[in-house]
């Protein structure tokens, strides 16, 4: 999205860094994993033809340089950087985990589980760890798929869902087979090959374990020598403007706005990707650019192929109890998952078209957040405004 965004000037050159060909469409890992989809998307139909795309790794950003070092193309100058290097999956602080379970937060993860099931009988059994999205939706696909399905929540069903939606999540969870395990006992101490333990002491046999604890982001900006938070994102002000440089800035996961990041979510990266870019492109014009605001929050989950709930949210991103589910839920959240790569291509033929991120409201909200939590507005010094 910044990058097909900042093609509005003719005088800016554009260069996307990737360390894959192809997009990951990462709301679909689950179906890829199921067998409904390859949850990749060619470049050539959501990139700008005027953005340049190099198929590399970078180690290492230079800010006194103004330059990034992939891993094996040279060096790349830049005049503004935006750093959005997504999110992955979090290190398992759980003894075996490491070893034994099957993380399913990129593409690569979610390949080598669909791999690990090809190759294990039907019959067996299979315990996802995690009960939030990724854990629901993997755990709806699989069971969806004929698979004997546990899932251990660690906690709540579906953290984030008011109770009425977390009804009906169970609901359908129950009418797929899934055995749920939730509440306080409802923590994994222990992987092993072949079980999953308790924290009640409680084994649960399981032939593949899937986990999907929560997410991390690379360590990048922090190798870099750049301010991050205790996660690793990326410090900013309210304008996405990294605290240490006004010639970085950081969109998405990997983004901590006044130390007070938004939640991780596609809802949330394809609004502050098109915010980044309106933050370099007022900088070039010489003009002050706007503080980020987020006016509409919901979260939408599939539960197997024929259901999922859409749930609504107030402007703090707190469930509300209205939300749509069973069959219109499902349909709705295919909307969504076309929606992501139809965004990025109708931005790529026409930059500037994507307006979400202008919503009205959320900026009070924000303001109250910031506040709320001790906050500052902290705002980095102004960049000179010229193109590279």
């Amino acid at each position: 999205m910044a990058a097909n965004r900042l093609t509005q000037r003719v005088d800016v050159t554009v260069t996307l860094v990737n360390p894959r060909p192809d997009l990951v469409h990462r709301v679909r890992l689950h179906q890829l994993v199921g067998g409904s989809d390859d949850a990749v998307v060619a470049y050539q139909d959501v990139l700008s033809e005027r953005v340049r795309l190099v198929v590399d790794t970078v180690t290492r950003i230079d800010a006194a340089e103004r330059s990034v070092r992939p891993a094996a193309d040279s060096t790349l100058p830049y005049d503004y950087l935006i750093y959005a290097v997504g999110s992955g999956s979090a290190e398992p602080g759980v003894p075996g985990a490491a070893e034994f379970a099957y993380p399913l937060a990129t593409l690569e993860e979610a390949q080598r589980l669909r791999a690990t099931l090809d190759a294990t009988p039907a019959a067996a059994p299979v315990t996802v760890v995690g009960a939030g999205p990724t854990g629901i939706e993997i755990a709806a696909e699989l069971a969806d798929a004929g698979r004997r399905v546990t899932l251990v929540c660690g906690g709540v069903l579906g953290p984030y869902l008011h109770t009425r939606g977390r009804r009906s999540v169970a609901k359908r969870l129950a009418k797929l087979g899934v055995t749920v395990i939730d509440g306080s006992d409802a923590k994994v101490t222990a992987v092993s090959r072949d079980t999953v333990r308790l924290a009640n002491g409680r084994e649960l046999p399981s032939e593949v374990t899937v986990w999907t604890v929560g997410f991390g982001v690379p360590d990048l900006a922090a190798r870099s020598g750049l301010s991050t938070d205790a996660v690793g994102r990326l410090l900013t002000d309210e304008t996405l403007t990294s605290v240490d440089d006004a010639r970085i800035l950081a969109a998405g996961d990997s983004a901590a706005p006044s130390n007070q990041p938004l939640r991780m979510s596609c809802l949330n990266a394809t609004p502050l990707g098109a915010r980044a870019a309106d933050t370099v492109l007022s900088r070039l014009a010489g003009k002050h650019p706007e503080t980020i605001h987020q006016g509409f929050y919901a979260q939408c989950i599939s539960l197997g192929r024929s259901a999922g709930i859409y749930q609504f949210a107030n402007r703090s991103d707190v469930a509300v109890w209205l939300h749509v589910d069973e069959g219109m839920g499902a349909r709705i959240k295919e909307l969504v998952c076309k929606g992501i790569p139809g965004h990025l291509s109708k931005e790529a033929h026409r930059p500037g078209s994507f307006r979400l991120h202008r919503a009205p409201g959320g900026v009070a909200k924000r303001r109250r957040l910031l506040q709320a939590n001790g906050a500052h507005h902290t705002e980095a010094p102004t960049a000179p405004g010229r193109a590279g």
